[in-house]
C-alpha cells in the first residue's frame, strides 16, 4: 500500500497543471477499458506523445487494467456491453474446453460487438470519474503541500 501511495505523491508532484494531470490519468484509464488486449503500452505511450501529456501518468493509470483484475474488468465490461446492446440478460456460457483456434471467431463473434460496447460505455464512465477525482486530489495535495511548506518557512528560527 506504501508504494502506491508513494507512486500516486510523485504523480502529483510533477510538473504539470492538474488539469493536464487529471486528463493525462482519465486517458490511461480509458486506455485500461479499451478492448485492444495487449496493446495498451503502445496506445498510452502513442497517445501521450500526440496529447502531450504526462506518458507516467497515462501509463500509470492504464496499469488499472492488470493480471489480477482483467477478467474482472472485462467480465463486467461484457456484461454492461449485453445489457447496453441488448444481446441478452445473461453472461453466455462458453465451452473454454472446446474452444481451438479455428472455431474461436464462429464462438465468440456473437460476443464482439457488446464487448466493444461495454469497454468503451465503462471507459468513459470511468474516464470522466477519475478525471474529477484525481483534479480535486492534485489541487487538494498541492494546496497542502504548499501550507506546509510556507509554515516550515515561518518556523525558521533567527539567526544569532
Amino acid at each position: 500500500m506504501k508504494y502506491i501511495t508513494d507512486r500516486i505523491r510523485s504523480l502529483f508532484r510533477l510538473n504539470d497543471t492538474p488539469h493536464r494531470l487529471a486528463s493525462a490519468f482519465a486517458l490511461g484509464v480509458f486506455i485500461a477499458f479499451s478492448p485492444t488486449i495487449g496493446l495498451h503500452t503502445i496506445s498510452c505511450l502513442l497517445l501521450a506523445w500526440v496529447f502531450r501529456l504526462s506518458k507516467l501518468a497515462v501509463l500509470t493509470a492504464a496499469f488499472i487494467n492488470n493480471p489480477w483484475t482483467i477478467v474482472p474488468l472485462y467480465g463486467a465490461c461484457l456484461w454492461l456491453g449485453m445489457k447496453i446492446t441488448g444481446s441478452g440478460a445473461t453472461m453466455p456460457h462458453i465451452a473454454w474446453n472446446e474452444l481451438t483456434f479455428t472455431n474461436a471467431y464462429a464462438v465468440l463473434t456473437p460476443y464482439l460487438r457488446p464487448f466493444v460496447a461495454g469497454t468503451i460505455a465503462a471507459g468513459l464512465i470511468a474516464s470522466v470519474v477519475s478525471y474529477g477525482v484525481i483534479y480535486w486530489a492534485v489541487t487538494r495535495f498541492r494546496r497542502q503541500e504548499k501550507r506546509i511548506s510556507s509554515s516550515a518557512a515561518g518556523c525558521k528560527a533567527p539567526k544569532a
